[in-house]
């Protein structure tokens, strides 16, 4: 059994539970927070410090992305295997480098940008490139509400609560519908522009719309459609389609659970998903998958 804590406690912490408790190879060791406050939470202990939980394998990293690298490297020198949910895409490479020097320098292995995009969806684009190497595959996300852009807006002056919804307009493009919960003293304008000015937004055509409480609005239902059309050997129009609607925190969160078991299979070092064999993510063993699956 592995034991695995979660570190903080927004909504993919909290699915993380439920998702470690599923786990049939894996103890809940408890929760790390900053903020001291709750003792414990559905009989979960809540600790300011990893060591108050004893030994511990593996640590789910359910931070916002800004935060992982720093976060990271304070478990990966102890030891502790480290999964995050990273969705910078730019800056992925950067990271995992990053994040690779210190998990052979603490002999565990990491696992960067965990999720379903970045993650599981990198699997299914590396497996289609396969299927056809040329041609053009489109990912479009959505409708639905994006968890790492709805936390930068909320980190933003003047915020009072978010929401960043993700609308798809077709082959890859999309638009970005922010809704914001000023402050009393906050401007719009001056809002709108510092979100429109951030990377997370500046590449997309993104409309900041204020209203007076965002809690109503929130769904974390979201998506992906994507569409590969592309050349298998000298045949031309071959085109794959995958679909999903899911919850966003808890599809995020089952897969990190997944990349845990998986990284304790790996030899030190960082990986992104597609670096993983698929079958390692599963519990058990192989032969069972291979009778099952192949």
């Amino acid at each position: 059994m592995y034991r695995v804590a979660i570190i903080g406690l927004g909504n993919i912490g909290r699915f993380a539970m439920d998702a470690v408790n599923d786990a049939p190879d894996m103890e809940l060791a408890g929760v790390v927070r900053r903020r001291a406050g709750e003792k414990e939470v559905r009989g979960v202990p809540i600790v300011q410090n990893i060591e108050e939980l004893g030994k511990v394998d593996a640590a789910l990293l359910c931070t916002p992305s800004r935060s992982v690298e720093d976060t990271a490297y304070a478990y990966l020198s102890k030891g502790i295997v480290t999964v995050d949910s990273f969705d910078i895409h730019s800056k992925i490479n950067e990271l995992r480098g990053n994040l690779d020097k210190a998990a052979k320098a603490g002999n565990c292995a990491a696992v960067v940008s965990a999720g379903w995009d970045p993650g599981s969806n990198s699997v299914i684009r590396a497996l289609l490139e396969a299927c056809a190497p040329k041609g053009i595959t489109y990912t479009n996300f959505g409708p639905g509400m994006s968890m790492g852009h709805t936390v930068v807006v909320k980190s933003k002056k003047g915020i009072a609560g978010a929401l960043s919804m993700t609308i798809p307009t077709g082959t890859g493009v999309h638009r970005r519908m922010v809704y914001v919960q000023l402050e009393p003293s906050a401007n719009l304008e001056d809002v709108a522009a510092d979100i429109k000015a951030d990377p997370y937004f500046s590449s997309d055509e993104t409309h900041v719309i204020a209203v007076k409480d965002v809690s109503q609005l929130i769904d974390m239902g979201h998506g992906v459609n994507m569409v590969r059309k592309g050349v298998s050997g000298a045949a031309h129009n071959q085109i794959f389609e995958f679909n999903m609607k899911i919850n966003n925190p808890a599809v995020t969160s089952q897969i990190m659970v997944s990349c845990a078991r998986a990284a304790m299979r790996q030899k030190p070092g960082a990986y992104t998903m597609i670096e993983i064999p698929v079958i390692d993510f599963l519990p058990g063993k192989r032969e069972y998958w291979i009778d099952k699956l192949v």
